[in-house]
């Protein structure tokens, strides 16, 4: 069966090879339109249809088995999503606000399946608590002028120099990369794909 990886994030790339299988990617280019509020599904939803949007471009292709994986991470504070920042600036003023305290991150992942004749589709989330020290002007400036925190959500990576900033956390490590692989493997293990 052919497995599809529907997202450009080197980090995800990174974390699904340490199941040693094999895959290819297909980032999703949809845009991302948003219909729930809370977190988990929000994460869920995106998943789904960055997942859904690679499955039914290859089912026009051909009709072989197919796997297809997409995901989406949001770093929420105080029941608010943050997102990637616009600008420096904003990834200044998101880092001030996450210094200090514990927020969570989420990350929904959905496997859409199309063997035997039959659909099979997936989806579920994970939630990670990080609690970071707290951070001085300077050190958030300097972090930000290195560029890292410009294309991720919360404008942190934790498997970057912002490791430095993070005081502890409750849940999966990979799942604040971009992946909780182990779970993914579990639910693969599930629908019989291993």
């Amino acid at each position: 069966m052919r497995m599809i990886l529907a997202s450009a994030s080197p980090r995800r790339r990174e974390l699904l090879a340490l199941l040693g299988l094999d895959y290819e990617v297909i980032p999703a280019e949809g845009e991302e339109h948003i219909s729930k509020n809370e977190p988990s599904e929000v994460v869920e939803e995106l998943a789904m249809t960055k997942a859904t949007e690679v499955y039914e471009k290859l089912l026009k292709e051909k009709e072989e088995p197919i796997l297809v994986i997409g995901a989406d991470t949001v770093v929420v504070d105080q029941n608010q999503i943050l997102g990637k920042p616009k600008d420096a600036e904003d990834a200044v003023s998101t880092l001030n606000r996450l210094q200090n305290h514990t927020h969570q991150v989420y990350t929904g992942v959905a496997i859409r399946i199309w063997r035997d004749g039959k659909s099979i589709s997936r989806v579920f989330h994970e939630k990670t608590d990080v609690t970071m020290y707290p951070m001085t002007t300077e050190e958030i400036m300097d972090y930000v002028s290195g560029g890292e925190p410009m294309d991720k959500a919360g404008s942190y990576g934790i498997q970057g120099q912002a490791a430095r900033f993070v005081k502890s956390i409750c849940g999966d490590y990979n799942n604040v990369v971009g992946l909780p692989v182990a779970r993914l493997y579990q639910e693969l293990k599930e629908i019989s794909y291993l």
